[in-house]
This record gives structure tokens, sequence and C-alpha cells, in this order.
């Protein structure tokens, strides 16, 4: 079985009756963050984040309003991680395979695209590869190597 992810701000959104992506906000908390070193821009979406939870507010136009402007209003999440719940808003956080219900469409048409997080290669990661394997990916880069293998890398 493959991994799913928890969903954070600035996952991809898109609903099938529109015709337009949107990124999702997280409105509902400001303490819990995944995927992020500095933990300042990467909240934990919830199914708490319902209503205009959209940066655009819109997912172009919408078929179900003869494709008028999308104006989504998130009623309930579906699909959610359920063994976890955040303290700050007792909410259960959203998966990449976690759907949403727009009052407009009155089904679950949201889907999420993209889960928001993102690899990011800290310190740790560096001093965890082995040198002799980087230099054959990319012999261009220059890093300090003990007898180890191991990298050593100064401050980043």
């Amino acid at each position: 079985m493959s991994e799913v992810h928890l969903v954070c701000e600035g996952a991809t959104c898109k609903c099938q009756f529109g015709t337009a992506p949107d990124t999702l906000k997280v409105k509902t908390q400001t303490k819990r963050f995944i995927n992020d070193t500095k933990g300042k821009s990467k909240l934990t979406a919830t199914h708490k984040d319902i209503g205009q939870t959209f940066e655009k507010k819109t997912f172009g136009s919408c078929a179900k309003m003869n494709n008028n402007p999308c104006k989504p209003a998130i009623t309930k999440w579906e699909n959610l991680h359920d063994k976890v719940t955040l303290k700050d808003n007792n909410g259960k956080p959203l998966l990449e395979n976690s759907k949403a219900t727009c009052a407009v469409a009155g089904s679950a048409c949201v889907e999420i695209i993209n889960h928001g997080q993102i690899t990011e290669v800290t310190q740790q990661n560096i001093q965890n590869s082995n040198a002799q394997i980087i230099k054959a990916i990319n012999p261009a880069l220059s890093l300090n190597i003990e007898d180890t293998g191991l990298l050593q890398i100064p401050n980043m």
C-alpha cells in the first residue's frame, strides 16, 4: 500500500465542477506545523478548515452555477486521519485523499491534487549521507570527506 501524506497550508485543491485549482489556507489553528524545518509556514490542515478556506476563494467558473464564478463554501471534509486530534482546534488532520463537500454542489467534489509538503534537505540529511555516493552522483560538488565516508560540512 502506498504512503498517504498529511495536508498542510499551501496544498492545491480542485473542484470537479470548477475550471481552475486553488490553494488551501489554514485558518483554524496557528501552532501545529508539518514539513517545515523552521516551523513558520506549513500549518497542518484539519477538518475544521471549512467555509471560505482557499486563497483566491474560487475554482474558476462553476458548472453547477451555469458557468458563473465559483464561490466555494466547504461544509465538511471526508477521509480524515482519525487517529490524531489537534488540541488547538479539536481537528482531525486532512490526508491527501481527503475530499470536501461544497455547499453549492452538495457533494464531495473538492479533492486535493497536491498535499503541499515539499522535501527539504537538512544538515542532518547531509551528515547521514555517504560521501562516495554523493561524489558519484555529482562529481562537481566539493565536500570534505573523512575516512568514514560520511560528509563533513561546516555550518550551512
